[in-house]
This record gives structure tokens, C-alpha cells and sequence, in this order.
């Protein structure tokens, strides 16, 4: 069994990523949770559930322990394929998930795609006594860039706005605030950043 990568990045699509592990492209399917948190061409690891069926083997890709629980539990739902386990997981974070359940927050789970309003009920039903033991997500997790400054959050948010993942962003802008320090203006990290980018 699989249960993690580290690897280059090599491929980034709307649903799953290419990680090649020393010249072996594994393809695998994630949240868009955890895809915003990879970037093309770094290395980064995901911790992995392997699911194998007698035509497939498929691979799902979690940025940390607590989405992993999440999609394991979450599959154990009549109804909850691993597809729809990871729609809910990018429409809801670990976190909201508990808060969403312990809430009977029904409009909630049905903002994700796949989730009607009986899947929705069943879901309520069958987790809420499990959500209160579940990880919300809360903590260090291996492939997210760390708390960033004041000028940081500027610059990524700006990034962000003009189309880039948060991930990716994140990854630009430390590299070029490590380059010209915390004393650089925000106008100069937004440029250089955009460079980082386009490389």
C-alpha cells in the first residue's frame, strides 16, 4: 500500500496532479484544498489512500492527516464515493466539516457538487456522533507554506486575485522576500513574484 509521496510536482489539473518520485509519475486525484497548496515544478508530500478495484488502482492526494481522516470516514457513507468524498472535502475544510455537523447544518454539505439534500441527511444522521472525535484539520501540515508576514499576506492576496493558486503564490512571494527582505516594498514583491511566477 501507498501512503505518501514526496516528490516534484510535474502536472497540475482541476481535479488531480502528476508526482514524479524519481522518475515515476504517480497520478493523483485530491481536493482542491490540496491542490492550491501544490505548485508545479517544487517538491512537496502528500499523504496518500490507495483504493484498489479489480479494473483501477487510483491514488487520492491530502495535504494533511486531518482531510485524509475525513475522506476515510466520509466514504463509509452509502452514497459517498471516493469522487463525491472529495468534492466535499474541497467544498469543506476539515473544520468546517465538524462545525457543519454538529450543527445540522444541512445547507452546508449540499454546497458540495454530488451532495443532494437526502445525501446531505444521511450524512448528518451517520457522522454526528463521529464528527466530535474527528481532527479538524488544526496544526502543521507538510506541504503548506508557514504563517507569513503583514507585506507576505499583501502580496499573495494580491497574486491571487489576478488568477494564481494561493499555493503557488505563497511559494513566490517567500522566495522573493527571502531574496530582498521584510523591509521590501510591496509594489517591488508583487513584480518580482510575477517573475517567479512566469518562470
Amino acid at each position: 500500500m501507498i501512503a505518501k509521496l514526496t516528490g516534484r510536482v510535474e502536472q497540475i489539473e482541476a481535479d488531480r496532479c502528476v508526482i514524479d518520485v524519481n522518475g515515476v509519475g504517480y497520478l493523483v486525484q485530491a481536493s482542491t484544498r490540496t491542490l492550491a497548496a501544490l505548485a508545479a515544478g517544487e517538491v512537496a508530500s502528500v499523504l496518500v489512500e490507495m483504493q484498489v478495484r479489480e479494473d483501477a488502482i487510483s491514488l487520492f492526494g491530502f495535504a494533511d492527516a486531518a482531510e485524509r481522516e475525513w475522506f476515510r470516514l466520509l466514504t463509509t457513507v452509502q452514497g459517498v464515493g471516493a469522487r463525491v468524498g472529495l468534492n466535499i472535502l474541497s467544498a469543506l475544510s476539515p473544520r468546517d466539516l465538524v462545525g457543519a455537523i454538529q450543527a445540522g447544518d444541512r445547507g452546508a454539505l449540499t454546497r458540495a457538487s454530488g451532495v443532494g439534500a437526502k445525501l446531505a441527511v444521511r450524512l448528518l444522521t451517520e457522522l454526528r456522533d463521529k464528527a466530535g472525535a474527528m481532527p479538524s484539520g488544526i496544526g502543521f501540515s507538510p506541504i503548506l507554506p508557514p504563517p507569513v508576514s503583514g507585506l507576505e499576506a499583501d502580496a499573495i492576496s494580491v497574486l491571487v486575485n489576478l488568477g494564481y493558486r494561493r499555493g503557488e503564490a505563497a511559494l513566490a512571494v517567500d522566495r522573493v522576500v527571502r531574496r530582498l527582505g521584510d523591509d521590501a516594498a510591496l509594489a517591488e514583491v508583487i513584480r518580482e513574484g510575477l517573475k517567479e511566477l512566469a518562470r
